[in-house]
Order: structure tokens, then sequence, then C-alpha cells
């Protein structure tokens, strides 16, 4: 009798629920009815595969400090000075064509405890069907000084590869696509 074994990743799927991506969780501007501080900002852009075919049904979550680079979050010793009318983190599902859109504003950079500065940055992670884990990475904004001392943007190696996370302005905001694999992948992140 053959016997299975237990690996340490199973397979995200077989799909997420139209509901899993609630309406408006793409929007980051509004919380409790408050709208945020800071300048608002759209961020698209497209997930694609290797060859380029656009993934369906793929979730992004995207969180980010607000525009005075506090987080909503207790570990962050700032918390309680957070703008109550920014949420910090939002879902987004791609349509058939592999388009997400997120509303937000444009998020402030901040110290790190040992007192280097992160460059103002959207942190995202990626969800699929088929994929063992998720995927993490990190869209940092095309014009930003503080990209050249980013600590994160930094520690991508080859230096060539970091503009493939840095996102270009694009009309009222910023476009970021992401490539799974293949030519042109974006940079991912170990947890």
């Amino acid at each position: 009798m053959a016997r299975l074994t237990p690996t340490a990743e199973i397979t995200l799927g077989p799909f997420f629920p139209p509901r899993y991506v609630d309406t408006g969780a793409n929007d980051l501007t509004v919380r409790d009815g408050r709208a945020a501080r800071g300048e608002r900002i759209e961020l698209h852009g497209t997930v694609r595969q290797e060859g380029g075919a656009p993934l369906d049904n793929l979730v992004l979550e995207i969180w980010q400090a607000d525009a005075n680079g506090i987080f909503r979050d207790p570990r962050d010793p700032r918390h309680a000075d957070a703008d109550p009318g920014f949420a910090g983190w939002g879902r987004a599902a791609t349509g058939k064509d592999g388009a997400y859109r997120f509303t937000t504003i444009r998020p402030g950079a901040y110290a790190m405890p040992e007192g280097s500065m992160r460059a103002p940055h959207v942190n995202v992670i990626v969800l699929f069907s088929g994929i063992m884990r998720h995927l993490q990475t990190v869209m940092f904004f095309a014009g930003e000084t503080a990209n050249a001392t980013d600590p994160v943007l930094a520690s991508v190696q080859p230096a060539s590869l970091r503009e493939r996370l840095v996102a270009p302005r694009d009309g009222a905001g910023y476009r970021f696509d992401i490539v799974l694999r293949g030519d042109g992948e974006t940079p991912f992140f170990e947890d």
C-alpha cells in the first residue's frame, strides 16, 4: 500500500471564490466614513505569467504607511498617531486581462529603528491557485530621491533588477506590472 507523506507546503486553491475580495476592498482612502489625508493616487497594472499570459482571479494584497510614514499596526510605536481615515491595507483581484487597481494615498517615508530611512513604498503580496506559497514584493515610486538609499531596494541584486520595482507615474497614479516568472520577472522577497 502506498503511503502519503505530508509536505511543508501545499498548493493554494483550487480557486478563490468571487466574494473573496469584498467590494471596496481596493480603496484604502476611506475608513469608518473618514477620508484619508495626503495625495490620493491610483495604483494599477497587470499580473502576467511566464510567456505573457494574463492571470485571472489572482488576489493582490497591499499594505503601506500613511502620508506621514505611520503604519496602522500596533507594532508601530507611532500607531496611535496613524491617520484615522486611512485603511493601510487593501485587497484586489485581477480580471481576465490580468488587470488590478487600488485607490490609495502616496505613503510617506519613515525611519527604521537603527536610523536608516525607508523610501515611500507599498508592500505587495500575490496569492494565486497553484502558487505553493504567497509571493511578496515591494513597489517604489519613480522620481523619489530616497530610492537611492532605501536598504530594501539596495538589497536587490544585480542592481539592474531594481528598476522592476520602481513604478512610473501614469496619469493620476502609478503603474506597477508584475511578472511571475521568466523574462522581466518581478523580484520577490523571502519572508
